[in-house]
Parts: structure tokens; sequence; C-alpha cells
């Protein structure tokens, strides 16, 4: 079969495509033939090096990625051949908080991700996907999914009638508006106005929609729009570069899920936190149970992911400079 591997260096040049031989499961493992993988920003810091010593080559790339069940060794019963699956990001993180260990099991980073044709995965860290998804649909759930589900509801439990603010238009920030807005919540968005995303936003509920680039100050939009209170809940992916402003956007006692670095540097003034009583949870995407909790809730509404672009299995490097070049609504996939 084939796979993408760094092999010996990390450096997008050095991806290449290789043959492997067919995984074979043991006990309490099963084979996944893929059929679609999504990207992650993290995946393009993976792929330079970014992200520490302990995610070192060789290297299967890319935690995300959806197919069928093929084989199971000895002992599974969780799944069976012919399931619709998708790969959990965290192999071990099933339920309860997170430590060193769970961590230590993410796929595309600590161990060998879902860029191949078949994978061998622990069955208790498989997931049935909803029927009404395609496969590359289903592949952009376990990061990005996940993440703003965690975000909104495990960590903010958010409540019809409140306000959240999204920032841009990448996978979570999509997936966050798409939630909320079914929840009854209204939304605030940000954008950098290329290509259309403002009124793509408006299209898909966004109450009010701001262009950082032309009104950097986006915080007094926000609490105009909030008759001044501020928001509710902010999903963080910008950083430290955004996070002075959310702090400013949100109300007291507000709620800012922390989840991405987009944004890079910047200062963070503390004494925002404490006037605000603000909480700052950082996210890390979810357990198990917080996928399939989320899985019942897209069967139940019917939701689909936003796909912006699906690429060819030959073509991985065109789908890591597309997703790089930000000119992406929602999730790039790849077609294996």
């Amino acid at each position: 079969m084939r796979a993408w591997r760094f092999s010996k260096n990390f450096g997008p040049e050095n991806l290449e495509s290789i043959e492997v031989p067919d995984p074979t499961p043991g006990a309490g493992e099963a084979v996944v033939r893929v059929r679609a993988c999504s990207l992650n920003y993290r995946d393009l810091v993976v792929s330079k090096g970014g992200y520490g010593r302990a995610v070192k080559p060789p290297l299967i790339p890319l935690s995300d990625g959806a197919g069928e069940v093929v084989e199971v060794g000895p002992g599974v019963t969780r799944v069976k051949p012919g399931d619709r699956v998708a790969g959990i990001f965290m192999q071990g993180w099933l339920d309860g908080p997170p430590d060193d260990a769970t961590a230590a099991t993410a796929l595309g980073g600590s161990i060998d991700g879902m860029l191949a044709q078949q994978v061998c995965l622990s069955a208790e860290g498989l997931v049935r996907i909803p029927e009404h998804l395609s496969f590359e649909e289903a592949a952009t759930l376990p990061c990005a999914a996940v993440t703003a589900w965690h975000a909104l509801f495990e960590s903010g439990g958010l409540l019809p009638g409140q306000t959240v603010l999204v920032q841009g238009s990448g996978g979570v920030s999509i997936f966050a508006l798409q939630f909320a807005k079914r929840a009854g919540a209204k939304v605030i968005a940000t954008t950098s106005g290329r290509d259309g995303k403002e009124e793509r936003l408006r299209v898909m509920g966004a109450d009010a929609v701001v262009n950082y680039r032309t009104t950097p100050e986006w915080d007094k939009a926000a609490r105009e729009f909030t008759g001044g209170a501020g928001v509710d809940h902010v999903v963080e992916v910008g950083g430290a570069g955004t996070l002075p402003v959310s702090l400013k956007a949100i109300r007291r006692g507000g709620h800012i899920a922390l989840i991405g670095v987009l944004s890079g540097s910047g200062e963070v003034d503390p004494r925002f936190i404490f006037l605000k009583q603000a909480r700052i949870q950082g996210i890390y995407v979810g357990s198990r149970r917080m996928f399939e909790d989320m899985n019942r809730a897209l069967a139940a509404s019917g939701m689909h992911p936003v796909v912006d672009r699906v690429f060819g299995f030959d073509e991985v490097h065109a789908a890591m400079a597309y997703l790089e070049s930000g000119a992406h609504f929602g999730k790039v996939c790849i077609r294996v």
C-alpha cells in the first residue's frame, strides 16, 4: 500500500509517497481502509518540525481521516468489518480529563497518522461516523469539529440566546459558527474580508461580521452588538496576537476557549483577566466521549461540515500549500 511519510527529516520537501506493507491487526486492533483525510493548521506546524522534540521522523502525518474497517484483531467487539469510522485525535483519550499519557497518543504527531491507504489503530480509538456524511465530510471531524464542540459545550456550557465570537473562516471557527447557531446562540464573526468571506459568513448565519483589517479594534464592534455588555464566549484561534482584543470583547465573567496560535506573538495584560473575571480555558481537541456526543448531535440535526476543496492522494503538497495560503473557507480534504 501507499503512504506519505517524513522518513528522515521534516520540511515540506521531505514529505514523500512510499510503499509500505499492508498492516495486520493485533489483539484489540482494527485495520481501516482510509477513504479521506483532512488538513489542520497543526499539520503545517508538524511538517516544518515546529511541534517539539517529542515529534520526530519517521512519521506518517495527519490526525484526521475516515474510512471503513476491513479487518479486526482478536478480542475486538467495538467495531466490525464494513463499519464506517474515524480515528479519534488522541487514541488514548476515551473520557475524563486528559493527562500526559493521553497526550502521547496523538495521531500524526506522537504516533503515525492517517495519510495512508490503510492504517492499523486501536479499536478503542475509533468512532462510527454519522450515516448522512460522506467520507470527506467525516474526515473533517476528529480535530476541528471536536475542538469546537469541546470549546462551546464542554468548556463553555453554551446556552440559547448567548453570544459567541468566532475568528476567521478556518475549520474550528466554521464548526463553532454552525454549532452555535443550531444551539440558538447569536454569532459575531471576524474575517479578513478576502474572497467574499464576509458574505459567505452571513449566508451561514453569522448575525454580525467584522472585517478585522479595516476594524482592528473589533472588540468595540462586539460590545456595540451586545449593547455594551460584551460577548459570552470567544472561540480564540489567534492566540497571543488576538487574545488582548478578545479580553476586551467579552462580558464580565465571560469565557474564552483558547485554541490556536495563528496570529503569532503578542503581550497579554493580566489585569483584564481579573478585572473582567474572565475564564480562559485551553482546548486541545477532546475525548472519544465528546466525539460520540457530537456525532449524535450531527446525526440528529443533519448538519454537514463545510468542505472547501478536495485534493487527490497524489496532490498532498498542493493541498498543504493551499491550506497555508489561507484562501480556504472551511476544511481542506484529501481523497485517498
